[in-house]
């Protein structure tokens, strides 16, 4: 598994995932601002550049990041977060294990499954992947998500980096994904965060999600769009990381 670290010589560990079609970089700026308290770890989910295995599936992915904090982290880490479908194997991690994390940070995880979307990621992909290449379409892309153009640069190589099949491998895999009864176990004290401008789907997941985690808040960030508190809001992000964790 590829991974960037931060603050290595820190005892607690945060781990953030990233969201799909992104990159570690997703999380760069929090990390920067973690990293003389923490630990940071930002892994590569599968299936995207640079990392060392295709997307099998959300599971799959949840399964080896956990293999990875037993190995090396002795079976749990403080903050466990992620965006998309980054949030989703944060959560697949938490319904494995229910201790897998102190607190939790999940921004904008789908967890209803959408066949209509699962029926038209293939035929999508195949007419249009070749786009993928293509400066302008990634800039036309990176302005409809609201990227900052600092990251723009690494959004275009990395997309440009991901196979057509992966690419439609872990986006039917996030329009199925659906929450998991053993969820309700889960420990962690937990933030779930979504913007006021997302899509239906996002809202209604939001209030399961909530309902499911005991100990958990439920925050709408007016005016945002899907992955921006994360990508744009950096230092909102790591304020509501360290309010979450009373302090």
């Amino acid at each position: 598994m590829q991974l960037t670290e931060y603050g290595i010589e820190n005892e607690k560990t945060v781990l953030l995932l990233h969201g799909g079609g992104l990159s570690s970089w997703n999380y760069r700026r929090e990390a920067d601002l973690l990293s003389s308290q923490f630990h940071v770890i930002l892994p590569v989910l599968d299936g995207h550049a640079r990392s060392s295995d295709d997307f099998i599936s959300i599971e799959e992915n949840a399964k080896r990041i956990i293999a990875y904090i037993d190995e090396n982290l002795n079976g749990s880490v403080c903050v466990l977060g992620g965006l998309s479908l980054g949030a989703q194997t944060a959560l697949e991690m938490m319904s494995l294990r229910k201790d897998i994390a102190e607190y939790a940070m999940i921004e904008s995880a789908a967890v209803i499954r959408d066949p209509l979307t699962n029926s038209l990621v293939g035929p999508a992909f195949a007419s249009s992947y070749g786009l993928v290449s293509k400066k302008w379409f990634a800039k036309m892309q990176s302005d409809y998500l609201k990227i900052d153009p600092c990251y723009f640069d690494e959004y275009y190589r990395d997309t440009s980096l991901i196979t057509k099949e992966n690419m439609i491998a872990f986006t039917k895999a996030s329009a199925m994904y659906e929450i998991k009864e053993s969820l309700r176990q889960c420990t962690a004290k937990a933030k779930i965060v979504i913007g006021e401008k997302e899509q239906k789907r996002i809202h209604k997941s939001a209030q399961l999600i909530h309902e499911y985690l005991d100990d958990s808040t439920l925050e709408i960030k007016k005016g945002l769009v899907h992955g921006q508190y994360s990508l744009d809001h950096a230092d909102e992000y790591v304020n509501d990381l360290l309010a979450l964790m009373g302090g």
